[in-house]
């Protein structure tokens, strides 16, 4: 099976496997697992905050970072696909109590000005904006990226009303990658950034989140309080820190995929890839195809390729490191078969 579903499909290489194997660990509740801590460390200064926490998962890291930032009644300002609001449960108001501020959105950028009137006035009937939420790269928007003046001018507005900012930053790499930029400069404009280690990277498992030491100091008792307390983890640490290491500058590879894929799909299909693609997600519409979406899938399963319904008429490939040239190779043929 070629496997284009997404990128948390990918396996542990023979190398990750001997990491996890060989790590070497202790109590993390205690601050004892060498590998761990190695991992913390590294995030951060990779990222250039203060420090880091190593969470089961990217939702973890988002659920921490808004127990800490906000307080039960307030508000958070996010677009109105963010990931959080759509795939993580509710657990923004199960488990922090809060209000989902949702704006329309164009490939993961809200409208500045309407951004701006979104932050709550003082008003005994309003709840406060506790925090304005990103995503980069913007999961529903297509693998999309935003661009470091939209973060400036949305940390700019931030800074005007004293309201933190976040970044689901699950794909922050390769939004990295695509800017041609170090991952510093998009961390700068924000106060707190979750990073998925088991997404583009490849790793098995694992999420971290960074920003200041307090911020990170306090998340770790709200990781806790979520179940993620993990007590020998360095075997699960030991592939994220080997990713971080080595595995950033080879997405490149998967965004070079991705817009080969789409050209083929827009050449040699009657499905349309609308949107620029600049990451390792692609979106190809089905509204003019004499097929469903649903019959989409189940052809390319067919014939040995795995790509998931994203919306009625939609269908997402994913490119990541266990496809490789030939493999894309082969679906574009497929592709054309059936067209």
């Amino acid at each position: 099976m070629i496997d284009l579903r997404s990128d948390t499909v990918t396996k542990p290489d023979q190398v990750m496997r001997d990491l996890m194997r060989d790590a070497e660990v202790g109590d993390d509740v205690f601050g004892e697992d060498p590998t761990v801590n190695a991992l913390e460390t590294y995030a951060a200064d990779l990222l250039g905050k203060e420090a880091a926490l190593f969470t089961t998962s990217g939702t973890q890291g988002n659920q921490a970072a808004l127990l800490v930032h906000t307080r039960p009644g307030q508000e958070v300002i996010m677009d109105e696909e963010a990931h959080v609001f759509l795939y993580e449960g509710g657990a923004i108001s199960a488990f922090a109590g809060l209000q989902s501020h949702t704006l329309p959105h164009i490939e993961g950028c809200i409208d500045l000005n309407t951004l701006r009137a979104a932050v709550r006035p003082e008003d005994v009937h309003y709840p406060e904006t506790g925090l304005i939420w990103l995503e980069n790269t913007h999961n529903r928007g297509g693998g999309s990226v935003l661009s470091l003046e939209y973060l400036k001018n949305v940390r700019a507005i931030a800074d005007e009303f004293n309201i933190p900012v976040h970044m689901d930053g699950a794909r922050v790499f390769n939004a990295a990658v695509a800017l041609g930029v170090d991952v510093k400069e998009i961390a700068a404009e924000t106060d707190s950034l979750q990073f998925c280690l088991s997404k583009g990277l490849g790793a098995p498992v694992g999420s971290m989140l960074v920003g200041t030491k307090s911020f990170i100091h306090a998340a770790r008792k709200k990781r806790k309080m979520l179940g993620g307390g993990m007590r020998q983890a360095g075997v699960i640490a030991a592939p994220g820190l080997y990713a971080l290491k080595n595995r950033i500058d080879r997405l490149q590879e998967d965004h070079d995929h991705a817009e080969k894929l789409a050209e083929a799909i827009n050449t040699y299909t009657d499905l349309k890839v609308r949107h620029t693609v600049q990451t390792n997600i692609l979106v190809a519409d089905t509204d003019q195809s004499a097929r469903t979406a649903a019959e989409w899938v189940r052809l390319l399963e067919e014939n040995g390729i795995g790509i998931i319904q994203y919306k009625a008429e939609a269908l997402r490939f994913t490119t990541n490191i266990d496809v490789s040239s030939q493999d894309i190779d082969r679906v574009i043929k497929v592709l054309q078969e059936l067209s």
